[in-house]
Formats: structure tokens, sequence, C-alpha cells
């Protein structure tokens, strides 16, 4: 090495320095446990290397872009932290996409390895079938063990005999990671992601998160998205917290782990919380260890935050707001704001700036609604392969989130709705956000999505999905007079349908682009 090299690795920040870190600080302490198996931060330190020099033996180097498409597991946690001692760019599949979809990550991303948990290896082949090529293919064992044809064990990887230390030199603009985003309204775009970003949304997470070494955390909703990933799992490591991770998000699973490691923190998106508070196991529980609730993901009803708030009174609860691209982190609501500012995302994180602007990017006034942008060292460098999507996005030298919000006289933010989630009807702005909240407070309802679609005189008709909590009677008639007496006549849904369950993505996400699809007849 040269000199430069050797003052750059003495001043590395890297993705992949991250747990050799807390391994020094804390060898013994538990770092992760996984199907009733922990590790010490030493153990998984070295579990990394090992597979670190596994991935460099399968030719792995800087810069490659490697597949992994799996529920969580151990093994996800140690590739990602492996692949980034390597420089190689992590990139996690949702593992719900059928193969078309997949195919299409794989192609975009042009990743060369794919690893995958054995039950979704007929996906990841079916994938690469439809895009008539092949990569080197490593399955791990999840359910009952069995090896795919042409597919290696990940324990090749794993298992690797030389177990040195591995550090990759990388510029500041390396990327470590690719998060596809969601993709709740389109094709979904490659989010480049680097260490100093991760590292600066860390640091905003685990300040205004309060979040501290002493925690035990339960880790269920997927590693494939950066709300788990990068916001609860990588800062407890970081920090040399205990992480207990299960592999979905099961109520009953969830309620038990709790009582039984005496779990302290728990990121759930809503629609977990709202499940876990209707679970017959809440009430016979003891989740008194439970002192720190983290939602996101969407939006969680003021009924459902009073009613945490009332059953879990020890609990201190924080909404976290953002998004894929800013990794995801931009603004955090306390505890003790939750109440005095219900329905608020609360104050830019440590280290982000946040503006609302009207249409030509000028800041708007308090109280006035434009779109919310944000400048961070948190932002993902750029849309991979979309760079007219990437300088739309970043124009003016602001992010743009296409969020609509307010900011209120104390500085705290109210996101109104999603830019495409706003319903124009009869010449009227309708925020979908509002709908639900109105209808969420029906005695009977345990979710709602609203949206609109077209209609022949109000150009957009409010409409209304609702999913009744278990053993009530609400009838659509009802939820209709519901929302004329608490709604404005021109936000009051203009149809509304009783259904069983909402479409989401894995990570908690109303799909409304498929309710659009499938109500987009309903008036014509």
């Amino acid at each position: 090495m040269d000199h430069n090299v050797h003052v750059r690795r003495a001043r590395s920040q890297q993705l992949g320095d991250l747990l050799r870190r807390s391994a020094g600080r804390m060898p013994t302490k538990t770092a992760l446990v996984f199907r009733g198996e922990s590790d010490s931060f030493a153990e998984l330190d070295a579990a990394v290397d090992r597979a670190a020099n596994g991935l460099a033996a399968q030719g792995v180097t800087k810069g490659d872009r490697i597949a992994l498409l799996s529920h969580n597991n151990r093994t996800f946690v140690v590739l990602r932290f492996a692949l980034a001692r390597l420089g190689a760019v992590t990139t996690p599949v949702n593992f719900m996409l059928n193969a078309e979809d997949t195919a299409y990550i794989l192609d975009h991303s042009g990743a060369s390895m794919l690893i995958a948990e054995d039950a979704l290896c007929a996906t990841g082949d079916a994938a690469l079938a439809i895009l008539n090529r092949d990569m080197p293919r490593f399955s791990i064992p999840h359910g009952d063990g069995s090896m795919p044809e042409g597919w290696q064990p990940v324990s090749v990887i794993l298992d690797h005999a030389e177990g040195g230390a591995v550090w990759t030199d990388l510029t500041a603009d390396d990327p470590v990671q690719m998060m596809y985003t969601s993709g709740t309204e389109s094709r979904p775009k490659g989010a480049l992601l680097t260490s100093d970003a991760l590292y600066a949304q860390y640091t905003s997470c685990i300040v205004d998160g309060d979040m501290t070494a002493d925690a035990i955390s339960l880790h269920c909703l997927p590693l494939f998205h950066c709300a788990q990933l990068d916001c609860f799992l990588s800062p407890d490591l970081y920090l040399g917290a205990t992480s207990i991770l299960h592999d979905k998000a099961d109520p009953a699973e969830m309620l038990e782990a709790i009582e039984a490691h005496g779990v302290t923190k728990l990121f759930c998106p809503p629609t977990i919380w709202i499940a876990l508070l209707r679970h017959p196991d809440f009430d016979t529980r003891d989740l008194s260890s439970l002192n720190a609730g983290y939602y996101g993901a969407s939006i969680m009803p003021t009924a459902v935050i009073e009613e945490l708030a009332g059953r879990l009174p020890n609990m201190r609860l924080y909404n976290f707001y953002g998004q894929t691209e800013m990794a995801p982190i931009a603004t955090i609501l306390r505890p003790e704001d939750q109440m005095r500012k219900l329905g608020s995302a609360g104050r830019p994180a440590l280290n982000v700036e946040t503006r609302v602007v009207d249409d030509n990017d000028q800041p708007l006034p308090v109280g006035e609604v434009g779109e919310v942008v944000h400048r961070s060292p948190h932002l993902i460098t750029e849309y991979y392969k979309n760079p007219d999507k990437t300088a739309d996005a970043f124009r003016g030298g602001w992010f743009h989130s296409g969020d609509l919000g307010r900011f209120d006289e104390d500085g705290y933010l109210y996101i109104i709705d999603r830019k495409k989630d706003m319903i124009k009807t009869g010449g009227e702005n309708v925020a979908s956000r509002e709908v639900e909240e109105a209808i969420f407070r029906h005695p009977d309802v345990a979710e709602v999505a609203v949206f609109g679609v077209p209609h022949p005189k109000w150009i957009e008709a409010v409409t209304a999905i609702v999913v009744l909590k278990a053993g009530t009677t609400a009838t659509v008639d009802d939820i209709h007079a519901y929302c004329q007496e608490h709604l404005s006549h021109f936000k009051a849904p203009k149809h509304i349908d009783i259904t069983d369950q909402l479409p989401k993505n894995a990570s908690g996400k109303l799909l409304k682009r498929e309710l659009r699809q499938q109500y987009n007849d309903c008036f014509s």
C-alpha cells in the first residue's frame, strides 16, 4: 500500500467496519439471536470475515451487485456485511415479487450473483429463464434444506477456510447498497447508497430515536426493506445492542418473544401495531419490558396512537418518517409530542434539512401545503441507470420527496398526502389521508384505504375500501352514513366496499396502485 492508502485505511468509516468495531468494544456480548441460536459480536464479526473471503474466492469484487432473495435469517445479516467489506453492492430483492418482477431487478441491477433462500430458488430460476441468462447461484437452507438443481450451498461461502480480516479501499462515492423503491406506484428504481450516507442516517436514528447499547430489539419486518435494516438492525449492531431476529411478523410469535427475551424496543408499521393490539395474547403476555416503540412506512391512524398510549403506558413512541432515498429517515416525532402533535411526522432529524415548496420550488410560509423537499448526507447518490429521474428528483439542490405537507408554527411537519394520492374531485382537492382518518374512527373499522378512481361527472371519485374488525357487522350503508356525518359532502366516498384484506407489500405499505386497477371501472 502507498502512503495515501494507509491514511485512508486508518481513517476508514465504511459499512464493512461497523461490526468489527462493535466486536472490539464488546466481543462477548450477544449481538444476534435467530431461531434460538445466538452469536456474540466477536463470533458474528468472524463469520463476516469468513464469508467475505468466501465471496472473494467466488470472484466477487468491488462494485459487483450481488442479489439477496431471502426472508430474514442469520445468513442475510452475515452476507450483507461481508459484501460491504469487499466493496460489493448488496442488492436485496423483495421475496414477495413474482418471477417477472424479480427478473426486472436482476436485469436492471446487473447482478452478477444470486443468493436465495431455498424456498425462493424456483423464483430465481424462473426469473433467470425469463432473462435467458445464467449466473452463479447459492442457496440458503431455511426450510427442509434441499438443494435445487444448478445451485450451490451457501456454506461454500460461509465456511471458507480463510478467515483473515478483509478491507477494500473505497471512495466516498462508492456505493455499498442498492435498495429498490417499493414500487407501489410504478416500476421500482434502484437507489444507490454509500457508507457515508448510511452512517449519517444511523447517527440521526440513534440520536433522535434515543437508541442505546443496552437495548434488546425485536426485528420482524423484512431486511430487504430499508426501515428494518437501516433504521433498526444496523444501528443496533453499530451501538452494540442485542438483536432478536424473526423471519416474519407473526403477532403471536412477536408477543411471545417480547415476554421471553425481555424485549425493550420494537419497530412495526401501523398495520402490524394494529394486528398486535387485536391479538388475544396482547393482554396475557408480559410486555412490561417494552419501553420504546417505533412506527413508520405508512401513516399511523391517530386512534391507534391513542390506544397504544393507553394499553402500553410505559412505552415511549416514535414516528420515523422518510423514504428509501433518504436511507430512509427524514423527520422524527418524539414521544413527548405524540399526543401534543397528533398526526405530525415530527421535525427534521439531526442530519436533515426539510422545506415545503410550491410548484416553482419556492419555500412556502407556515401552514401552506406544498411538496416536501430535503437536503441531507443520508441521501442516495443517484437512481441507478436513470439520470433523468435523478436530475428531476434533485432539481434545485433539494431532493423532492413526492409527498405533500405543511409546517406548523412550531416547525413540525404534517404529511397531507402523496402528490399522486391527492384526489381531485369536482374541482376540489381531497387528501386521501384525511378521509382515511375519519373512517378509521368508526368503531367497527380495522383498516381502510382511500383513493380516487375515474368518474364521468366528478372526474375523480373518492373511493374507500374497508376491512372490518373481527366479529363486527357494519355494512356499506353504515359506513356511508358515518362518512356523511363526519366529512364534508365532497370528501365523503362515492363508493365504499368491504373486503377481507387490503393488498400490501412486505414492508406493510398499502398497494393503492392495485386497488386503483381493481376499481378503475366501478363508475363506468
